[in-house]
This record gives structure tokens, sequence and C-alpha cells, in this order.
């Protein structure tokens, strides 16, 4: 015959296992502070894929940008254009989100950026898709065809972008 501790124990081993069961996934997921950065907010909005371009050029300042009032801190890149010296400001995502140290960029490297233009506030931006540092080392923060959110997709679909499945 078991004992009372016994059963209690085994009660609250099977409940913290059944919690883990729910609560561990949903905790394996990340979640990124994207206030104002959402799918079909006034800021994504403003990403038209037939506005697609790419310019190559040396990262001059790495900054933090608040594109619209409201909006939780980004990152974005002041690009020097190698054809016309123009500097140009390229927004990348928010700043939980978008991680340079991944591929080690710092100023002065040279980088091919794919992005769209879109007047932000007044002022002509590139909205990335990816920065290239090399052909094997980029940064993708965008799907190219539609230019869905990269910090909006879970974990593993993010994955089966970056890998192609």
């Amino acid at each position: 015959m078991r004992s009372r501790s016994s059963v209690v124990f085994t009660g609250f081993a099977m409940f913290f296992a059944l919690i883990s069961l729910v609560v561990g996934p949903a905790l394996a997921e990340e979640s990124f502070n994207i206030k104002g950065w959402e799918k079909g907010g006034d800021y994504d909005q403003l990403f038209d894929v037939a506005e697609k371009d790419s310019i190559k050029g040396w990262v001059r300042e790495i900054i933090e940008i608040t594109p619209l009032d409201g909006m939780t801190p980004g990152i974005g890149l002041i690009v020097e254009d190698k054809k016309d010296r123009a500097k140009e400001t390229v927004h990348l995502g928010p700043k939980e989100f978008v991680k340079l140290d991944s591929i080690g960029l710092k100023e002065g490297d040279m980088v091919k950026v794919v992005g769209a233009w879109a007047e932000v506030d007044g002022q002509d931006v590139m909205m990335a898709i990816k920065v290239k540092k090399t052909e094997d080392i980029q940064i993708k923060v965008r799907r190219s065809k539609d230019g869905f959110p990269y910090w909006e997709m879970t974990a593993e679909e993010r994955q089966k972008e970056l890998t192609g499945d």
C-alpha cells in the first residue's frame, strides 16, 4: 500500500509534467518587443515590394531608429552608396530582433542591401529585406517575395524561410 506522501508526490510530479507539456512550447517561442512594427501596422503598410531595389556601399553608421511616433526602437544603417556616394538610410527592424553581431557587421564594412524604397516621416529610406556582407554572410529581416517581416514569424517559420525548405 502506498503512503499518503508518495501519492501526493506522484500527483505533484504529474501536475508539473502536464504544465511543462502545455507551457514549455510557448516558452520556447521567441517573443520580441515590436510595438509599431507589426504586420499590417502603419509602418508596415509603407513597405511596397514594387519599390524593391538594391544598393551596394559602405556602412558609415549603425543607428537606433524610431520610424514613427510610439514605435519601439529599431536598428538602421547609414550606407554610403558606392555609385554616387549618397548616404542612404536603411531601416532593418526592431532592436530586439535585429542582431548585427550575428554577421559581425560593423562600420566600414562593404554591404549589399536589398529592400524597398519608402517615404517614412518625410524621409526617403530603404526598408531592408536583407543585408549581405559577403556571398555567404547575410542577415534577412523580411521575405523577398512580399516583404513579410521575419520578426512576425515563429522560429520554425523563420528557419523554413532561411533554409528554403
